[in-house]
């Protein structure tokens, strides 16, 4: 063991499958996680309590420290570190007495479009970005998605050749080689900028970042502030961020971002609970490492915070879950991984523990294929569904460049130089982030005077022509009111509500409206959310002032049964249990260099849902399913929390002869689902034509 020990949580699990384990960490002295807010809320912090857990049992002393600048729920970290027993001396918070100085200034266009949508300003401002960028010597340019950041980069390096050189993309898909490079280059202050996503937000030093620009809303304070501090990465300098809005309605978001930063509120981090497929994939590791005595286990992993009320029935089905793959595939001997011998529980075939280890981890993504040039180095990867659908002789824009697709080959997408021709965008799977719950209280307070501007900030002061309109046909909502509109297209009959709580929990509070107006008559919806409102589409008028009066439309009661009762869950938690599967080893997902491709993967998991459904009363990994699905998918705590809040509020019913500034982004977010970037944006063209006066 060498005198310090620099590790991922994917690593240190990777050593407890040495025999050996004990000998490694019997002596070691002390823990030191950092970042700890980044692993808390996943499944790689659960990891991470387990492997703690263990260290602890081995070694009563063992120190532990927690490093976080981003954190709302202080103590309740402290704790999920420390685990649930107490030890002799009591644990301390130890903060810094000076506060970091960070200033918030945002990019203003010189005119707000009265009918915003999402991504039309961003590339427009791209003159005020670079003039912002010549004023220092290096920028850190942040955009919320790897596709966006290709697209700033074209953009940039189009209209202003002369960054050509020392202008650079970091993203998490391009090649490690290049990342390095991008790196080092920061740090020598060789680049002028560098367009990245949050795969540069963690705590690097690059001393030579003199300025942070955030593209587009983060949608939580604590990640803004989290970029902000790679300028002044120095005790007592000063950090300085710009905030580039990509739709006018983000202006709301910039105030109120520096707001949440001029009152140091950060959001919590919740931890994850009783995830039952990292601790079956823990209990293999162990398996795997030499044994484990399932009582001692049992007990030591009660110390742990997500499994602090784990019972004995749920312990005594994971066991038989990792010897024979639960009640429903005893008989099949692929699933039969640990073996129970004299008492302990081992894994003696040398083929399970090969399959085990290549398997283990909690980040289950897309299968990726590698991207490199005919006759040189890779560029770095792209999802399978993505190259799956390319032809030869299709142009797309990645790693800053154009290049043309030529032919896959085992996992590899083999591409040129293209001459000549326009190139697509790449895409990324992946749901866009929704606003967290403090930045959401902020909004709809600074909605709710954003008229009278009593504060007279710049960028409320530049919308004001946008809230005219929304007032002239409409109104503005105040903190105790709630408002729904409704309007009539040739798209059909629309109702639009706007609780500003993120676009997670308007998704499943949609899809619950939906099923309630239908309880009423036979009705169909097209349902469209973003992160202040949702729409409901149909071709059916339905009086929603009089619907209300008879029926709770935002009842909680019964909420979770309806919420069963309105989306298809069990198609949901299918989706979810291909990830569940694959941590808790159900599924292989095959040999490097021969990836099992994600359809199979699917299906398999389908398969296997189906099976365990059917024939299992009380099969924990499918009630996991279903419970993450509620949690993560649907926000349902969030989702009870807004509904208890609007049962309190006054609710303003207006019918309006055209879409408002708050409903037309909404209306365009459901037309982007269904077109192209092009047709949308001709298609927008006319809307606004259509919709202006």
């Amino acid at each position: 063991m060498p005198d310090t020990l620099i590790i991922t949580p994917e690593s240190l699990h990777l050593l407890f499958t040495q025999k050996n384990s004990y000998e490694i960490f019997k002596n070691l002295h002390t823990v030191v996680v950092d970042e700890w807010h980044e692993l808390m809320g996943s499944k790689r912090g659960t990891q991470t309590e387990l492997a703690l857990a263990r260290l602890r049992n081995m070694n009563p002393e063992l120190q532990t420290w927690g490093i976080s600048a981003t954190i709302g729920n202080l103590d309740e970290a402290m704790q999920v570190l420390l685990g649930m027993r107490k030890s002799a001396e009591e644990p301390v918070i130890i903060k810094a007495k000076s506060e970091k100085k960070i200033t918030v200034e945002s990019i203003l266009p010189e005119k707000v479009e009265t009918l915003p949508w999402y991504g039309y300003m961003g590339v427009r401002l791209v003159d005020k970005v670079v003039e912002v960028v010549n004023k220092s010597n290096t920028t850190l340019l942040f955009t919320n998605t790897r596709a966006q950041s290709e697209i700033w980069y074209r953009n940039i390096i189009e209209k202003y050749p002369e960054f050509a050189g020392i202008m650079a993309l970091h993203h998490g898909s391009l090649d490690r080689e290049i990342r390095d490079w991008v790196e080092d280059a920061l740090h020598l202050g060789k680049l002028k900028l560098v367009i990245c996503t949050a795969s540069l937000d963690l705590g690097v030093d690059f001393r030579p970042v003199e300025t942070v620009i955030q593209v587009g809303s983060p949608k939580s304070i604590a990640r803004f502030v989290q970029r902000a501090g790679r300028s002044g990465h120095q005790p007592g300098a000063e950090s300085k961020i710009y905030f580039c809005p990509v739709n006018s309605l983000e202006l709301l978001e910039a105030v109120s971002l520096r707001e949440g930063v001029v009152k140091n509120v950060l959001e919590d981090r919740p931890p994850v609970v009783q995830a039952f497929d990292v601790l079956a994939q823990w209990m293999i590791t162990l398996a795997v490492g030499g044994g484990f005595e399932e009582q001692q286990l049992f007990e030591e992993i009660q110390d742990a915070y997500g499994y602090q009320f784990i019972n004995r029935q749920e312990w005594e089905w994971l066991l038989g879950y990792i010897t024979t793959g639960s009640a429903s595939l005893t008989v099949y001997d692929e699933y039969k991984k640990v073996e129970r011998i004299d008492g302990r529980y081992v894994v003696n075939s040398r083929k399970v523990a090969l399959r085990h280890v290549l398997s283990m981890g909690t980040i289950v993504s897309d299968s990726v294929l590698k991207v490199k040039f005919q006759h040189g180095k890779y560029l770095g990867a792209v999802e399978e569904s993505f190259a799956t659908r390319l032809k030869a002789g299709d142009a797309f824009y990645f790693a800053g460049m154009n290049v043309e697709f030529v032919r896959i080959h085992e996992m590899t997408v083999t591409v040129k130089k293209a001459e000549g021709k326009k190139g697509f965008l790449i895409r990324w799977a992946g749901s866009r982030m929704s606003l967290s719950s403090q930045l959401s209280s902020f909004i709809r307070e600074r909605v709710a005077n954003a008229l009278d501007n009593p504060l007279k900030e710049k960028e409320l002061a530049k919308m004001q022509p946008l809230l005219e309109l929304q007032q002239e046909r409409s109104v503005i909502p105040n903190m105790d009111e709630l408002l729904i509109e409704q309007c009539e297209t040739r798209e059909g009959h629309h109702i639009f509500i706007f609780p500003f709580e993120g676009r997670l929990v308007h998704e499943g509070m949609a899809i619950l409206m939906a099923y309630r107006l239908s309880k009423i008559k036979p009705i169909t919806f097209s349902l469209a959310m973003n992160d202040y409102g949702f729409e409901l589409l149909s071709d059916q008028y339905v009086d929603i002032e009089a619907v209300s009066k008879e029926i709770d439309l935002f009842s909680t009661k019964h909420l979770v049964d309806d919420i069963y009762q309105s989306v298809n869950a069990t198609e949901m938690a299918k989706r979810k249990f291909r990830e569940i599967a694959a941590i808790a080893g159900l599924m292989f997902q095959g040999y490097p260099g021969k990836v099992v491709k994600t359809k199979h993967l699917q299906a398999s998991s389908s398969l296997l849902f189906t099976v365990m459904t059917k024939y299992e009363n009380n099969n924990l990994l499918v009630n996991q399913a279903y419970q993450e699905v509620l949690t993560y998918q649907l926000e349902e705590v969030r989702m009870r929390k807004a509904l208890d809040r609007i049962e309190t509020q006054k609710i303003l019913f207006k019918k309006t002869i055209k879409p408002t500034p708050f409903s037309f982004p909404i209306m365009v977010d459901r037309l982007r689902e269904q077109l192209t970037s092009e047709k949308l944006d001709d298609r927008i063209q006319k809307m606004i034509k259509q919709y202006a006066d």
